[in-house]
Parts: structure tokens; C-alpha cells; sequence
């Protein structure tokens, strides 16, 4: 198997199934039975296993992986990652805001290095349609952030299209305990670490209606995520025992309702 490709979802039942068509009807040209898809539906209470089922009846190449309990973004990769056969392992969001070509260009390009990344912030990239003011400034002072705390020179980290080789992600797939917004950049930071070859791409993105991210909420827990993260590399990693005790990202959720 040369590739597999992990889509985590989570309430996606109206999203997950022109996705999956679009990129099985691509991929499988493209790759015949060298590429297998691993749908890891958690925390899900819409059905969205039941679109996967359907589409698996006629894709024997989809895979389908429930979890019960919502374990976010990273938790689903890493249970996909860890059933997955190929020697290239990427991951997608099950949206389909990255269409199968701009994915696929990952996969072309995977010479270049030993995880490749899709940026919508390089020139050549292509985001329709435009993001809003507010989360292109979430966007931007996230990274700025992410730069700061770990020295990552990465343009966006948190682009849902990446694809990594497998010998590397299953190097540092123990190590990763970070299942939410952080994820992405300690996986990144990981692989740095490790000394494996990090190569953006620009991609093409196109926002698919349904999203359920509130841009200042989000913007407010994906800073705390990384500052809990910066902390556990750090001499005080202490502080994140009490970090978790006051769980702030609990507070901030309480008072926002």
C-alpha cells in the first residue's frame, strides 16, 4: 500500500459524502489499490458512520473507524494513523475544502521531504472564497504566536491537508498527547525535533459551507492550547499540572454560554 490517506469527522453526515466521492473517484484513478481511505467518525451523534457504511458497500478501499467519545482532530488521526498500511500516511478534513488535485500535489511532491504540508498563505495558493477580516487576523496572530513559542517557520500549520511518511509520524505517533487545537503544531514541532524535512505547498482551499468553528472562541482556546504546550517543553512544565487543575479553556467555555 503507498498511501493512506486518515479523514477524522466529527457531525459531517451533509459534508463527508461529496467528499469522499470526489477524492475515491480521483484517488482511484490516479492510484488504483494503492491507496486506502480510513474515516474515523467520534463523538458523532448525526450519523455520520451510516454515510461511511453506505459508501464503503461499493468502496471496499474505505475503512471506517468508530470511536464513541468526541476526541477531537488529533485523537482520530492518530487512531487512523495507527490501522493505516501505506508508506505515506496524509490526513484531510472531511469538509473537502481541499479539493483532491491541491491534495494530490502533496502526494507528487512527497520526494521533497518527509512531511509536506498545505499552506493557504504562500504565493500561489488560492482561498475562495476570501476569509473574513477576523479570522485572517486569528489566522496571522496565531501563527505569529506559533513562531514565537517554538520556533516553527511554518506559514500555516494548521491547514487540514497534510501528508507525512510513515516511518516519521510512526516515530513520533507515541509521543503525541495533544488532541485538539494544538495538535497540528506538536506534531510539526515533533517532526522538527526529530529531524525529519518539513516542505510547505500551497494549496488550493474553498470554504464549504457548515462550519462550526465561532472565530473569537476558537481564536481565545487555540492560544491557551499552545501556551499549555509551549509549557510542557519547558523547564516549567510544572505549572501545567496547575494549568490543568484551573482549566481555563473550561472557564472560558462556561462563561461564553
Amino acid at each position: 500500500m503507498y498511501l493512506s490517506i486518515v479523514i477524522p469527522a466529527y457531525n459531517e453526515r451533509h459534508r463527508l459524502g461529496p467528499m469522499l466521492q470526489a477524492y475515491t473517484d480521483y484517488f482511484a484513478a490516479a492510484y488504483g489499490d494503492r491507496v486506502e481511505w480510513i474515516v474515523v467518525v467520534n463523538g458523532s451523534t448525526d450519523g455520520t458512520e451510516k454515510v461511511v457504511e453506505e459508501f464503503a458497500r461499493t468502496h471496499p478501499q474505505v475503512r471506517l473507524i468508530v470511536e464513541p467519545e468526541a476526541i477531537g482532530k488529533g485523537g482520530a488521526i492518530i487512531l487512523g494513523a495507527r490501522a493505516a498500511h501505506g508508506e505515506w500516511i496524509g490526513f484531510v478534513d472531511a469538509d473537502g475544502a481541499t479539493p483532491p488535485e491541491s491534495f494530490d500535489d502533496l502526494v507528487r511532491h512527497a520526494g521533497d521531504g518527509d512531511c509536506l504540508i498545505a499552506s493557504r498563505w504562500l504565493p500561489g495558493s488560492l482561498v475562495e472564497p476570501r476569509q473574513p477580516v477576523s479570522r485572517r487576523i486569528a489566522s496571522r496572530i496565531f501563527n505569529w504566536l506559533v513562531r514565537l513559542l517554538f520556533g516553527v517557520a511554518i506559514s500555516d500549520t494548521q491547514c487540514g491537508a497534510k501528508c507525512i511518511r510513515a516511518e516519521a509520524l510512526h516515530a513520533i505517533l507515541p509521543h503525541l498527547g495533544v488532541t485538539r487545537w494544538a495538535f497540528d503544531v506538536d506534531l510539526l514541532f515533533k517532526l522538527r525535533r526529530a529531524g525529519y524535512r518539513i516542505v510547505e505547498r500551497p494549496t488550493v482551499w474553498r470554504d464549504v459551507a457548515g462550519s462550526k468553528i465561532r472565530v473569537v472562541r476558537a481564536s481565545i482556546e487555540m492560544a491557551l492550547a499552545i501556551t499549555r504546550l509551549r509549557l510542557l517543553y519547558s523547564p516549567a512544565r510544572w505549572v501545567v499540572s496547575l494549568y490543568d487543575f484551573l482549566n481555563p479553556v473550561r472557564w472560558w467555555r462556561h462563561l461564553s454560554k
